[in-house]
């Protein structure tokens, strides 16, 4: 399976230090499956003006191809003003509206505190409902102090990331059979 894994801001380090943890995590206990991980800093995306993902050229067209190719995506963002980066919604804008059909989609939250715990329910979930991904329910949920120099310092938040890679495997597995078993009653 392609997975990627999307660090959704342009700023900052907690985010994409938690992304480069996932990713160690899934290498080292998924290896058989291709991991590219996008972290939107390393990249100059445009505005969604609503043209098809397609058209875009450079690294626009290089991410919006990348995600949806894929199979699983990982989304790891930060809050900032009580909300999802307009840098990951303008990823979300890009890409059609059912554009996550049949792809399994986890999420990585990092925040300054524990009082923004419930954005990804209320913001990030149901773009990703509308968008038609399986979502995996529960999500990763990090504050400022599982952090230090650029390395989580809380082994139950490393435990927490583990837990969501596996269930996104699993996830991803039972839908993939799932479709395999529907598709084949057809008979065509």
């Amino acid at each position: 399976m392609n997975i990627t894994l999307l660090s959704g801001s342009t700023i900052g380090s907690k985010t994409r230090t938690a992304m480069n943890y996932t990713k160690d995590i899934i290498e080292r206990n998924y290896p058989e499956h291709e991991v590219t991980l996008l972290d939107l800093a390393d990249f100059e995306l445009v505005f969604s003006d609503g043209r098809d993902f397609r058209e875009y050229k450079g690294d626009t067209k290089v991410v919006t191809e990348t995600i949806m190719e894929s199979d699983i995506i990982l989304i790891g963002t930060p809050i900032f003003q009580a909300s999802i980066p307009g840098s990951l919604k303008n990823v979300f804008d890009l890409l059609p509206q059912d554009g996550l059909r049949d792809k399994t989609a986890g999420i990585l939250v990092t925040a300054g505190s524990a009082k923004h715990y419930l954005i990804a329910e209320t913001q990030l979930k149901p773009i990703l409902a509308y968008m038609k991904a399986q979502i995996v329910q529960t999500y990763t949920f990090m504050e400022e102090r599982d952090f230090y120099r650029k390395e989580i310092v809380n082994e139950d938040a490393v435990f927490r990331i583990e837990r969501l890679v596996e269930d996104t495997m699993v996830l991803a597995e039972t839908y993939k059979e799932a479709r395999r078993i529907k598709e084949e009653q057809y008979g065509f």
